[in-house]
């Protein structure tokens, strides 16, 4: 029998719109140009691999921003108590479906959706709060101690047009906090959130709104579907649509000509039930004591369905909010959804994510000063017996914490002399025939350019004290 073909596509096929390299956030010119010039790109009349569109390799040069992003990332998750928890890329289709929405954006157009070799429907994830509720109900923690509190960092799929700090694979930090309805708790994820992005060097403002509950959100749309009906004739195509078929999604259209006639939109505020106002005013007190700036927005839905009671959006202080990818991420509470995927009845949560590829835009537009991970020693060797050796003392200093650097690959010492005064190193050790045969090794000042001569089975601890001034200053 033959083997099934499969492949990925979008769960709802549309036309393809046209796009410009000039929106595609690329790699540095100087990369591209290196590419380009590369005699290794056409070779013999043979053509090399291309990345996808909307998908990118994130380079050497670029993993200190990441490296940053994620370290602040675990220290402010260690300091509120978060977990770390890993999830699956691949999904069931049916878990998305139910969790976002059969009507919003995602779903119907950004999905990727394919059926696996099985037989089952599955999707690349678009987002991962699904899959955390998901891995709370599979794993029984509604019987740990309440709330639980996790954490994620990984990528995501869509398939949407490429624009700067948006691609079809997107990388996301997210915090989940379920089992608890205490106001603190939507503050408490705000208030880390701006503690993150302000460690990485982005000053914030929380743009927050409160969407109510299920019950005192269907009489808004009532209300807004009755308002917009009015004014039919002047919104643009989506907002046509999403007057049918999900109304609340009105409030986040981007169309120019749409903004007047959302402007004048009646507020969900003014629909609130007695208990989300409640709660949104504790959630603002929270933030006024914390000194998070924020800001009131009436028109603020977010994009997923499973959303209720507090909603919020993290923006760029110094960004007008003229372009809707410079959102830096979003979150909010989700009451109904751990109940509606088989969970505990009654079950509150609430989480935020953020987008890893856009912090780090901003790190760049605002020339934020990366942390430089330097060595303390370089090692350069002259012959195959040096190497030999070389090996072992190189992980010998590795072992006893000295941050050391090679080059066994060069043979040339000048080479590699000019690859330790890259590395900024203060001292080189310099192993060659010679020093291999008296049991030596030479150290090298390489501020000074003085050399000693020392005894290669004391290297180790002869460094440690050497280093020792160095590291003192470090740590004060």
């Amino acid at each position: 029998m033959p083997k099934k073909v499969f492949s990925i596509k979008k769960s709802v096929s549309s036309k393809k719109a046209p796009e410009s390299e000039e929106e595609l956030f690329s790699e540095p010119s100087e990369t591209k140009k290196a590419v380009v010039n590369s005699p290794s790109v056409v070779r013999a009349g043979k053509r090399t691999p291309e990345l996808l569109r909307g998908f990118r390799d994130i380079l050497p040069d670029e993993q200190p921003y990441w490296d940053m992003v994620r370290d602040a990332t675990r220290s402010v998750a260690e300091a509120y108590s978060f977990d770390r928890i890993d999830l699956p890329i691949l999904e069931r289709e049916e878990l998305i479906l139910r969790t976002i929405g059969k009507q919003t954006d995602i779903v119907e157009k950004e999905m990727y959706a394919f059926e696996d070799q099985g037989g089952d429907r599955v999707v690349l994830r678009p987002e991962m709060t699904a899959s955390a509720v998901r891995a709370y109900i599979n794993h029984g923690m509604l019987n740990l101690s309440q709330p639980v509190k996790l954490y994620y960092m990984g990528p995501n799929f869509r398939y949407e047009r490429p624009q700067a700090g948006r691609y079809r694979q997107h990388h996301q930090i997210g915090f989940e906090v379920m089992g608890s309805e205490e106001p603190i708790l939507d503050a408490q994820l705000m208030v880390l959130t701006f503690h993150l992005l302000k460690d990485l060097g982005i000053d914030t403002v929380m743009h927050v709104n409160s969407i109510g509950t299920l019950e005192s959100r269907q009489q808004y749309k009532t209300e807004l579907t009755s308002y917009y009906r009015s004014k039919r004739n002047q919104i643009c195509e989506d907002c046509k649509r999403r007057l049918l078929k999900n109304p609340l999604r009105l409030l986040d259209c981007k169309v120019e000509t749409c903004q007047p006639i959302k402007a004048d939109a009646p507020q969900i505020l003014d629909w609130l039930d007695e208990d989300s106002k409640n709660h949104f005013m504790h959630v603002l007190e929270f933030l006024d004591e914390a000194g998070v700036p924020y800001t009131l927005d009436s028109r603020l839905v977010r994009g997923l369905d499973y959303y209720t009671r507090t909603v919020f959006e993290i923006w760029a202080a110094a960004d007008e909010g003229e372009r809707s990818q410079n959102s830096l991420g979003g979150g909010g509470r989700y009451d109904n959804l751990i109940e509606m995927l088989g969970g505990r009845e009654g079950t509150p949560a609430c989480g935020v994510a953020l987008g890893m590829e856009r912090i780090i835009l901003a790190m760049r537009e605002l020339q934020v000063e990366i942390p430089k991970h330097g060595a303390d020693v370089f090692f350069a060797q002259l012959g195959d017996a040096a190497r030999r050796q070389g090996l072992r003392l190189f992980e010998e200093c590795r072992r006893s914490g000295i941050r050391i650097r090679e080059a066994f690959g060069k043979n040339a010492l000048k080479t590699q002399l000019e690859l330790a005064n890259k590395c900024a190193v203060p001292y080189t050790l310099i192993l060659g025939q010679k020093e291999v045969l008296d049991g030596t090794i030479i150290i090298r000042d390489m501020e000074s350019g003085a050399q000693e001569i020392a005894d290669v089975t004391k290297i180790v601890s002869l460094l440690k004290k050497k280093l020792e001034p160095k590291e003192k200053e470090e740590k004060s």
